[in-house]
């Protein structure tokens, strides 16, 4: 008989607006930590048009960074056929809204420096939500 598992949970917070980065590093840890598998992949998703989740350093010159190379790529003040928020629909369809993460010996196998980062590509303030879904033995 199989021991394999899936745990879903879902972790809710507020954003201030574009570009806002809201660190999830410990929310998944004790998610996996609740969910009991030893051994598997945790999977994060955030189900909005206008958000993305990146495994990068959490440090304050690098997330500057971030927005300034969102800003020269896809530019706020460019002219869009969309209405408000173009910008930030394109943004969010260069980089992910999903992470899959390895689980062994009941940690997410984060590198040294990495983080689960979700960056809110918005123009205004948002309620957001991401998916956990961790899956092993």
């Amino acid at each position: 008989m199989s021991n394999f598992k899936v745990f879903n949970s879902k972790y809710s917070f507020s954003t201030k607006g574009e570009i806002d980065f809201m660190d999830l590093t410990d929310v998944v840890q004790k998610a996996v930590s609740k969910a009991g598998i030893n051994t598997g992949l945790v999977h994060v998703f955030a189900p909005h048009a206008t958000g993305i989740l990146v495994l990068t350093e959490n440090e304050y010159g690098l997330l500057s960074d971030i927005k300034t190379f969102l800003e020269k790529i896809i530019p706020k003040h460019e002219r869009y056929s969309h209405p408000s928020n173009a910008h930030s629909h394109l943004r969010s369809m260069l980089l992910p809204p999903d992470k899959t993460i390895p689980v062994i010996n009941g940690h997410v196998e984060f590198g040294t420096w990495q983080s689960l980062i979700f960056i809110e590509t918005d123009v205004y303030p948002r309620q957001r939500t991401v998916i956990i879904q961790v899956m092993g033995t």
